[in-house]
């Protein structure tokens, strides 16, 4: 094959008001809005992107939000639950924030070396907050909704629900390079570049399952880490010889990226880690205002009419100066920070 990814890149889903989305993510989970734009492939809806301060691949959850969308079902052929890593010991105070916001939720040992805490957004997507004795050294968003020693570092996993999952696996290890670490009755982990959190992926069997109906949610796609287009323009050449059908390199601004679905049913994309989500705005100021790519720039006025008003929180914007000054020196490729 002709590259390996490095890990997850970001999670798409599908929500319903926008504002209940910015709401729960920004307050909720204290990620910080990256990027506000709008689906280049349906200009009528938002594209937003939450991540770290940079948005750097593998921090990265983002969103349709299509007002009154229909919901959808979780099930087989689906990503169905995204996790996030949260530093050992904090599942406590996490529990406690959402009570605080109405938001249930349950803490259970899943193995080990892993804590998770399970809960769903205001559309019912299913989230899990992971705290795991390996270390993650990803620094987290500053934000002023969730203490830093207890903030979220970035993606820890994603779960893969199939109904057979041999050729699922043998897609993960043989086209994407990724490697099975553990397995147990009906689920096998796996794990791509240097492993732990945000490199982690999960396959659950679930044979006797309803298929999965991506609607509100749910779970649009799963993106996987490239470092830049010319590997990715060989890795496309690669699956194509193998049989599957991809698209075209589609330019996203902030990345370029391939899609393909597996033989599970799981649309996968290949994104790249490059060229990151300053290229439009400097680094203070993500999230702050609509951005658009150059070809729909002509159509500015029919599109912000076209969309919901939504109100970001001040805090997406402040970081303390010296912070700043650091973060801005970090590559937008670097393990650590979207469609």
């Amino acid at each position: 094959m002709t590259a390996h990814t490095t890990g997850l890149h970001h999670v798409t889903a599908i929500a319903g008001d926008p504002q209940a989305n910015i709401d729960f993510y920004i307050r909720g989970l204290g990620l910080r809005l990256v990027k506000k734009t709008v689906n280049f492939d349906d200009p009528s809806t938002y594209h937003l992107y939450y991540g770290d301060d940079a948005g750097r691949p593998g921090s990265l959850m983002t969103f349709f939000p299509w007002g009154q969308v229909a919901p959808g079902r979780i099930g087989s052929g689906q990503s169905t639950t995204t996790a996030f890593s949260v530093p050992e010991g904090s599942l406590g105070w996490w529990q406690n924030h959402f009570r605080h916001l109405g938001v249930e939720s349950s803490i259970s040992r899943t193995s080990a070396d892993e804590e998770r805490l399970s809960l769903r957004d205001p559309d019912g997507l299913q989230l899990d907050l992971v705290a795991s004795s390996t270390s993650d050294p990803r620094n987290p968003w500053d934000s002023s909704f969730v203490p830093a020693e207890h903030a979220v570092r970035g993606q820890h996993s994603s779960v893969l629900t199939v109904t057979d999952p041999e050729h699922t696996l043998r897609v993960l290890t043989e086209d994407l390079g990724l490697r099975i670490s553990d397995e147990a009755p009906g689920r096998t982990r796996l794990q791509a570049g240097v492993g732990g959190p945000g490199n982690i992926v999960d396959v659950l069997a679930d044979p006797a399952g309803p298929y999965g109906l991506v609607a509100g949610g749910t779970v649009h796609h799963i993106a996987f880490r490239v470092p830049d287009k010319a590997t990715q323009e060989l890795w496309r050449q690669d699956l194509v010889e193998r049989g599957f059908a991809v698209t075209a390199i589609l330019d996203r601004q902030y990345f370029t990226s391939i899609y393909f679905r597996e033989p599970g049913g799981v649309l996968f994309e290949i994104a790249t880690d490059t060229p990151g989500f300053n290229v439009d705005e400097p680094l203070l100021e993500l999230g702050r205002s609509l951005k658009l790519p150059p070809w729909l720039e002509p159509s500015r006025e029919d599109i912000e009419a076209s969309v919901a008003r939504i109100e970001v929180p001040e805090d997406n914007n402040t970081l303390a100066e010296g912070e700043a000054s650091d973060a801005a020196t970090v590559p937008s490729g670097q393990p650590g920070g979207v469609a």
